[in-house]
């Protein structure tokens, strides 16, 4: 684990005016990989010890944390994140908390996969940040309870060791465990707020359940599919094209700004594993007057293999999903979107099934990472 940078030290008082004025924050290069904790991959905060002032739930929401100086409620001042009872110790004499004391939140990653980083972001939490956190993460089959993910038979990995944090900060940690996790627990220390967790990482999907599946969407995110590469990310990131569902708002999609040369853009993703692929889906869900004019795909089997157009310039309707069914299969590692000139789609889909090569190269993977 790497804290990168460290934002220890009290953060200022609030001053009035954007209340992220003095929000500190840096580029934190895990951000490259998509976020594990994603609700609409199906993440949740399964429980916690203590949500007093904030509810646990807030961790996961997608949007940056909101600041309102005046909304108070009966217990307390209203903030956007988890933030625990302030603790106490056994007595007069004693009346602080000892250093074992700590709140804990238990977190389901929307997809199993192996963390690269983490950002545990005190946004608006000023002076009552937590000293310190830790982040443990465990794999573990099935869906199981909070009771059974508490219990002494469940093995718990340190990803983030106890380490300080600051207020009003996005506090960053590189990881470097090569490991396959399911569920993180998430510890403040002694207590406190935390406004927002994102889980940056890889999606190492299940190999059996993909086989059992037979024809999946091959590029999806939670199968295994990951954005490499983007020639612009200028209004949203690429990563939203292989998300679950169908795009719900403009900004769900990806968008780049207006070219003013005679180029176009692109995007390169790798698959699940190597796979045939039969069919495809182009959608341009809500990006109407800013959507891709012609788009065109292409697949190469290796990191070295050449392109091969699969799906050749094809016009794109506004607000429409675009469904191809490919003359023969094309077998590849790697696929690209190229959109000419400018704009955006919201969706692209991948139908097929993995070879016996990638297949076998998944197994061992999934094996190898302790799923």
């Amino acid at each position: 684990m790497t804290a990168i940078p460290s934002f220890t030290g009290d953060a200022n008082p609030y001053g009035g005016g954007d209340p992220y004025a003095d929000y500190r924050t840096a580029d934190f290069p895990f951000t490259q990989y998509a976020n594990l904790a994603d609700r609409r991959l199906g993440a949740g905060v399964i429980a916690a010890n203590d949500e007093f002032f904030a509810q646990r739930e807030n961790l996961l929401v997608p949007e940056r944390a909101e600041f309102d100086p005046e909304h108070f409620g009966h217990k307390g001042k209203i903030m956007d994140g988890w933030e625990t009872r302030r603790r106490r110790g056994a007595s007069a004499e004693h009346p602080w908390p000892t250093a074992e004391d700590h709140d804990w939140a238990l977190v389901r990653l929307g997809a199993p996969g192996v963390i690269r980083g983490i950002v545990v972001d005190t946004a608006h939490f000023r002076g009552n940040y937590p000293q310190a956190v830790s982040v443990e993460g465990t794999c573990v089959a099935g869906s199981p309870s909070p009771e059974e993910l508490l219990g002494d038979d469940v093995k718990w990995t340190t990803l983030v060791p106890r380490t300080p944090v600051g207020g009003h900060a996005a506090n960053g940690f590189a990881v470097a465990v090569e490991q396959r996790f399911t569920h993180l627990r998430v510890n403040q220390h002694p207590d406190g707020g935390i406004a927002r967790l994102r889980v940056h990482g890889e999606v190492v999907p299940d190999p059996e359940w993909l086989a059992v599946l037979g024809t999946f969407d091959v590029v999806a995110l939670e199968n295994g599919g990951q954005v490499e590469d983007a020639s612009d990310l200028f209004y949203s990131p690429a990563t939203n094209t292989i998300q679950p569902g169908r795009s719900r708002k403009m900004d769900d999609g990806w968008e780049t700004r207006r070219r003013r040369d005679q180029g176009h853009d692109w995007i390169r993703y790798r698959l699940a594993a190597q796979a045939q692929i039969r069919a495809l889906e182009i959608d341009t869900a809500y990006l109407k007057g800013n959507s891709a004019g012609w788009a065109s795909v292409s697949v190469r089997d290796g990191e070295d293999g050449d392109w091969q157009e699969i799906l050749p310039r094809t016009r794109l309707q506004p607000d429409t999903n675009h469904r191809f069914v490919l003359p023969a299969p094309a077998v590849g590692t790697h696929a690209r979107v190229d959109i000419f000139p400018d704009g955006g789609i919201s969706r692209l889909r991948l139908f097929g099934s993995l070879t016996q090569e990638g297949t076998s190269r998944l197994a061992a993977r999934h094996q190898e990472l302790g799923g």
